[in-house]
């Protein structure tokens, strides 16, 4: 090849390296100024909508289009969602408005949560015995309503921010209710699985389970009584609702179903503005809910002990990420228990929470080898000079409840996260007769047991978990996020910022890759996807996953790279998300196909009463004993997988498979070991762990992921 050589003066210089500049950018795809966009996707600029519900996407798109803010939108797309998902939010429930107001630079929460009754203490939950009434009954029960603050929210987010009226942006909602929507195959999993709690009172049922027969996928949900109401409103607006005709129908259900609300609580109800929390993530600054939502502090608390890693070299779920990440998460929600509430009657430690001292001192407690035990609540009073005295109750297990989140981005650069619910599915239960509505449960978010921050009160907010998030770049917001799933809703949230921070993947990937949830050692909920392996090495390092994985929340996110004026979103599969810009992106999420992880193998094996996930296709009984794949054991065990010499003459070979048997292996390693033939178990016990006193502090010195600048 020959070589060719051109003399140009300085000057001439300049102007080719110009030019071809000029030529590469004329030719190159445009670098999007913020993380999360890759060269493929495409960018709308006239506003943009992430939405679980195609229907309500459809709204909020439409009124944008109409000239409409983002805060009609998002108006347009809650009053939607009561119809479309009416077992997941609605006028009888409550939630938190994430608000941006570009031209006055603004970041404000209308703060929509409900409310307990005037008439109540806390005692509310415990039964004659003094001991919490069980769930399914607690829950269903008139006393579980909160005063509902959803409608109020939604007016006053208009009146304050929005440039149309309630009455304009309801139509959509009471199209759908009149002429129906088509039943997607989520909302058809969660009747056929919430049959018993609708047909309790009977007037769910009539609409969701019509003639004794549930409504499948592709019927259509016609609610006449819902579209009453909301034409009710259209007509007299929050008046009609807080002191007017449907107020008195929804007092008398829920007195009828063992509550005490009353019409001077509804009247008394109103939507507050509060101030964001906000807090430095590697630069990039976090805007989120404050009390009486737990959600903001402690996803930034997640962030900041996860900030002292290099995440990036860990690698997006590997053990040693999820390990760290899951230990981070113990200690933030073990804070969480103690001190979060409603800041209106309990002072919480907003500062000490996300202080760097505190961080550090309580990521020293994050043991890169194995996990440590129960995690306590540290002392960030001490990072704000008080000394004010709160106690934690035992948190009680119950089911994750749901929710819905959606984010909007109008032609002007203004931001809505807005997440809303009523509590579990379907809330309580209880749909109020003529009227149409699902009323929330939102009091069962109180501790059942009093004596903690965030016992029953009259007046009082219930601890939320719920967490509409805007993420800065520069001091501009280029993503708001969100997601339902109870307390799972701030592990969901951590996550996908993590994902797009640290891990560098566009919105729509970072959504998707497979989420874990633990709010206290050793429980660990799980989503598939996640490598078996990486399972497998976490247990032994004392992690206790569930015995199959599970849905983790329903995250939807929009992206704006304000420096090339370009709108982005990312939908989650667990729900018929939805993205839809004004002048381009428009994609709706299928329903996914099952991951299939093997049936039940020949035995089960147990290891300090823990069941361990393996497979049929990865075990083996042959003449009495136990068998499984060698590196899947190993990896159970913690062990490197190479087979060492003095265990090659136990090897068993199958279909070019190689399998040791268990009960040599694990009496190699010291461990007891016992057969329950009943229950065709292989029974492992032993120590693993040893705890000293040293064990307390210094863990974050030797962990060879540490950043140390």
């Amino acid at each position: 090849m020959r070589s060719i050589s051109i003399k140009l003066s300085g000057g001439k210089w300049i102007a080719l390296i110009l030019v071809i500049a000029l030529l590469l950018s004329l030719t190159a795809p445009a670098f999007a100024a913020v993380p999360g966009v890759d060269a493929t996707m495409e960018g709308a600029t006239e506003g943009i909508v992430a939405v679980a519900h195609p229907k309500a996407a459809e709204a909020g798109k439409m009124v944008l289009q109409q000239g409409g803010n983002a805060i009609d939108a998002a108006a347009a797309i809650q009053l939607a969602l009561n119809v479309v998902e009416p077992m997941m939010s609605g006028i009888g429930g409550g939630g938190f408005t994430m608000i941006y107001l570009k031209d006055e630079n603004k970041f404000t929460v209308i703060d929509s949560r409900e409310l307990a009754p005037q008439n109540v203490d806390a005692t509310l939950f415990l039964g004659e015995d003094g001991e919490p009434i069980p769930w399914f009954e607690r829950h269903t029960s008139g006393k579980a309503v909160g005063v509902p603050g959803t409608l109020m929210g939604i007016e006053t987010a208009l009146e304050k921010y929005g440039t149309m009226t309630l009455s304009e942006v309801i139509d959509p909602a009471i199209k759908l209710a009149e002429e129906g929507v088509e039943l997607n195959w989520i909302n058809a999993l969660y009747i056929e699985q919430n049959i018993a709690k609708l047909e309790q009172y009977g007037t769910a049922a009539e609409v969701f389970i019509p003639n004794g027969v549930p409504l499948k996928k592709g019927d259509l949900l016609v609610q006449p009584d819902l579209a009453k109401t909301l034409k009710l409103i259209k007509e007299h607006g929050s008046d009609v609702f807080y002191n007017g005709e449907i107020g008195e129908a929804i007092v008398a259900e829920v007195q009828k179903r063992g509550g005490s609300m009353t019409m001077e609580d509804m009247r008394n109800y109103r939507a507050v503005e509060r101030t964001p929390v906000s807090g430095e993530y590697r630069g990039y600054e976090i805007v989120s809910m404050p009390p009486p939502s737990s959600g903001g502090l402690t996803i930034i608390q997640i962030l900041k002990l996860m900030e002292g890693y290099d995440v990036e070299k860990l690698g997006l779920n590997s053990v040693e990420y999820l390990h760290r990440l899951l230990q981070a998460m113990h200690l933030s929600y073990a804070d969480r228990a103690k001190y979060m509430a409603d800041e209106d009657f309990i002072a919480v430690p907003k500062e000490g929470l996300i202080n760097q001292e505190y961080i550090n001192e309580r990521r020293k407690l994050i043991n890169p080898n194995y996990v440590v035990g129960n995690a306590e609540a540290g002392d960030p009073w001490k990072y704000e000079n008080k000394n004010i005295d709160t106690t934690a109750v035992e948190q009680e297990e119950k089911p994750i409840g749901e929710t819905t989140h959606f984010s909007v981005i109008d032609q002007w650069g203004n931001m809505v996260a807005y997440t809303t619910t009523i509590e579990a599915v379907f809330g309580a239960g209880i749909m109020v007769p003529e009227y149409g509505l699902m009323l929330n449960n939102e009091l069962t978010d109180f501790d059942a047991i009093p004596g903690g921050v965030n016992e029953v009160a009259p007046g009082k907010r219930p601890l939320s978990s719920m967490s509409p998030t805007l993420v800065l770049k520069d001091g501009q917001p280029f993503m708001a996020l969100g997601s339902p799933g109870g307390p799972t809703i701030i592990t969901s949230v951590a996550q996908t910022i993590l994902n797009v921070i640290d891990h560098k993947l566009p919105i729509q990937e970072a959504i998707l890759a497979p989420r874990v949830y633990s709010s206290g050692y050793p429980t660990v909920r799980w989503e598939a996807g996640i490598d078996q392996d990486v399972v497998l090495q976490l247990m032994a390092k004392g992690h206790v996953f569930q015995e199959t994985p599970r849905d983790i929340g329903n995250v939807q996110a929009v992206l704006f790279d304000y420096e090339n004026n370009k709108m982005y979103g990312g939908a989650d599969d667990t729900r018929e998300g939805a993205v839809f810009g004004v002048d381009a992106v428009y994609f709706v999420i299928e329903e996914p196909s099952k991951i299939y992880l093997g049936e039940q193998g020949p035995f089960t094996l147990k290891i300090n009463d823990v069941i361990y996930p393996y497979y049929d296709h990865q075990m083996l009984l042959e003449d009495g004993t136990s068998y499984i794949l060698a590196n899947k054991l190993f990896a159970g065990l913690g062990l490197s997988k190479e087979i060492p010499e003095d265990l090659k003459e136990y090897t068993f070979e199958e279909a070019g498979n190689t399998y040791l048997p268990v009960r040599v292996v694990a009496e190699a390693l010291d461990y007891e070991v016992s057969w329950d033939g009943e229950n065709r178990t292989v029974l492992l016990k032993k120590d693993i762990h040893q705890f000293s006193e040293s064990d307390e502090y210094g863990y974050y010195d030797e962990d060879e992921f540490k950043i140390t600048n």
